[in-house]
């Protein structure tokens, strides 16, 4: 389940900080914060984006991104350093589901009047999807408890091409509406980036098209559903996308293993990082007891020394398409 941020927290710190900081601006301050338009990102994807579509300006823009030390967005919570650059920035980017909950709090009391921001499932209007349960997914009390409550979205946008597309292009606009003279650059490289995304979204498609199987079966987590819904997979998973579960029950272990059976899956699949435990105990619940592990990332555990070392979205999804046309051959 995801963690619910305490608002009350929030505005609390909110508060104390901008008390803390109400003695003034010195002319030395206000110089160094009209050097650089300043654009701050939640998660990795938001982050990269921004940064291809800032292409050779980059170094003109201060591009910060807040979850950089492999702590994903379900349990982060953001410290006094992170809304102070919030509070100031000029293009606040975030995804807006239930983990953002600290967001409203430190938007209203932004000390930048002019920010612009991107709230991405907000972005999406329609497009965006509630989470799901599966059959045999395991399904946490407190989501027995909310199941009357308000609809929740599944935060996981980005892991979708489709989506990518449209988020960017919004990204670039409002870019460009920060720094106008500078707007052609930005859309230009937003074009190219798109193009590229779209080559990338059609050989998926192809893959699907000519897939022996169309069902993927998680170990683990499943925060691909958007990349399941644009190409029509069908799917089996141990918990939801945004489960903070970590331990699968023998009937969820049960479940799995018919299904591979059934299904005569030659594959089970984890996300980025994981100990393989559930994967394997799967695989030994099974009657052939043959199936290799595949791992998909989901961007969720990127950390400032994989953006060194180059990391980049398209990269990944692009290992993400060798990993899943290996799992549908």
């Amino acid at each position: 389940m995801k963690k619910i941020i305490s608002c009350l927290l929030t505005v609390l710190m909110v508060c104390s900080l901008f008390s803390a900081c109400s003695g003034g601006t010195s002319e030395t301050d206000t110089e160094n914060s009209n050097e650089k338009i300043s654009i701050v990102c939640t998660i990795f994807p938001q982050y990269d984006w921004a940064k291809q579509i800032l292409g050779d300006l980059a170094d003109d823009v201060e591009l910060t991104l807040l979850l950089d030390s492999g702590v994903d967005l379900h349990n982060y919570q953001p410290t006094s350093e992170d809304i102070v650059k919030v509070s100031k920035c000029d293009l606040f980017i975030y995804v807006g589901g239930e983990s953002d909950e600290w967001v409203d709090d430190t938007l209203a009391q932004a000390t930048n009047e002019n920010m612009v921001t991107i709230n991405l499932l907000d972005t999406l209007g329609s497009d965006a999807k509630e989470e799901e349960t599966v059959e045999g997914m395991e399904i946490e009390e407190e989501e027995e408890e909310d199941a009357d409550g308000e609809a929740e979205y599944d935060e996981h946008v980005w892991l979708s091409l489709k989506n990518a597309e449209i988020l960017c292009s919004e990204i670039a606009d409002k870019i460009a509406e920060i720094d106008s003279d500078n707007a052609e650059a930005y859309s230009e490289n937003a074009s190219q980036y798109i193009s590229s995304l779209s080559e990338l979204e059609a050989e998926y498609q192809n893959v699907v098209d000519n897939a022996a199987t169309t069902t993927l079966l998680f170990a683990d987590r499943f925060p691909f559903r958007y990349l399941a819904d644009d190409y029509g997979l069908s799917y089996y998973a141990a918990f939801s996308g945004c489960s903070a579960e970590t331990e699968a029950s023998f009937e969820t272990i049960k479940f799995l293993a018919e299904k591979v059976d059934e299904l005569d899956l030659k594959y089970v699949m984890t996300l980025e990082d994981s100990d393989c435990d559930i994967a394997n105990t799967v695989i030994s619940s099974t009657e052939n007891q043959n199936q290799e592990i595949l791992s998909m990332n989901s961007m969720q555990s990127i950390t400032a020394t994989d953006i060194e070392n180059s990391a980049n979205y398209l990269d990944i999804m692009e290992e993400n398409f060798e990993t899943l046309k290996t799992a549908l051959s």
